[in-house]
């Protein structure tokens, strides 16, 4: 357990913000399985952009678990701290500040990961944001723009000077992307300089790896990404491992036919139909990818156009499954 600025986070496991990945459905199912924190997709600074649709489902915290937390992506430190005090009129109770992202899109307006070559900029950002509100503000970024210049420690100790309450620390720098294994030793001379939580990010995809991360590098907390894809079972997984060290079994069947009916009702519901089964599609991929026989089961749920057959045939397949596990056994 931790704390970022007056919350108390129960659990040392956090789900990191992906763009078409966390939306409200999907962090809410995190929470619910064991995430002490779930941070939204990112929501870009501009608020001149706010009205279209991906913008307003990003922005939707309505019910969520407290604290909210909401990530903003920006280059202009007065768009950047507007953007934030919108933010937590719409109801966030933390701001984020994405200095992580490598993507191309993103990079190329010089923000996310591509802000840690200018640290001037990067501590204009940093206070700008942190004056602007009064909930605490956290900052995800890398270890730095490419691998001759890692300059995560130098980037921490701005974010401390600056008010910055949480940081969350990827393995990699800008130039590795998501290439290659992160790297850990970065991290930890993050966390030996500065006195504040620090959040571990990169590869952390089994139990035993979180506690060999959090051992390693003297994190307050783990970040989950890509490893809780199609597997949002595993932060209750990592939880029970740091407390009693012991595995726990992989969900069954059933339990996967549950959580993954309920996911893709959520899904509908959020987005209505035409976007939520779209949408839907992605996600059952991750959860019947490693099930031996699903290939041709999720190449022709993609051609399907109505979400009650969505619906329908994930019972369908699950109950074929399990026949074919009774026949074999």
């Amino acid at each position: 357990m931790f704390h970022i600025g007056p919350y108390h986070i129960e659990n040392r496991v956090v789900l990191a913000p992906m763009a078409g990945v966390t939306d409200q459905p999907f962090r809410q199912l995190c929470r619910r399985l064991g995430a002490g924190l779930a941070i939204s997709e990112m929501v870009t600074a501009d608020s001149r952009l706010w009205n279209s649709r991906k913008s307003q489902t990003r922005m939707n915290h309505s019910g969520e678990n407290e604290p909210r937390a909401v990530q903003i992506a920006g280059a202009d430190p007065e768009m950047m701290a507007s953007a934030a005090r919108l933010n937590v009129a719409r109801g966030a109770q933390i701001i984020d500040i994405n200095m992580g992202c490598p993507a191309k899109k993103v990079c190329k307006k010089a923000a996310g990961s591509a802000l840690l070559r200018d640290e001037p900029l990067v501590q204009a950002i940093l206070q700008a944001v942190t004056a602007a509100v009064q909930v605490p503000v956290t900052l995800k970024y890398r270890t730095g723009w490419s691998r001759d210049n890692r300059n995560a420690v130098t980037i921490a100790k701005l974010a401390q000077d600056s008010g910055i309450a949480a940081l969350s620390v990827h393995g990699r720098t800008r130039e590795c992307a998501y290439s290659g294994a992160a790297e850990y030793d970065t991290i930890a001379a993050v966390v030996e300089s500065v006195d504040l939580p620090v959040i571990a990010n990169g590869d952390i995809d089994t139990p035993a790896k979180a506690r060999e991360v959090l051992d390693y590098t003297g994190a307050a907390a783990v970040m989950i990404g890509r490893g809780a894809q199609g597997r949002p079972w595993i932060f209750r997984e990592i939880n029970h491992f740091l407390a009693t060290g012991a595995t726990l079994p992989a969900p069954d069947n059933s339990e996967i036919n549950s959580l993954l009916g309920s996911h893709v009702a959520e899904l509908h519901q959020f987005y209505g139909e035409f976007m939520g089964l779209r949408i839907a599609r992605k996600h059952v991929g991750w959860y019947l990818k490693t099930i031996p026989g699903s290939t041709a089961f999720r190449q022709s749920f993609n051609q399907i156009t109505a979400a009650s057959e969505q619906r329908d045939r994930i019972q369908e397949f699950f109950e074929q499954l399990n026949e074919r596990e009774d026949k074999a056994a």
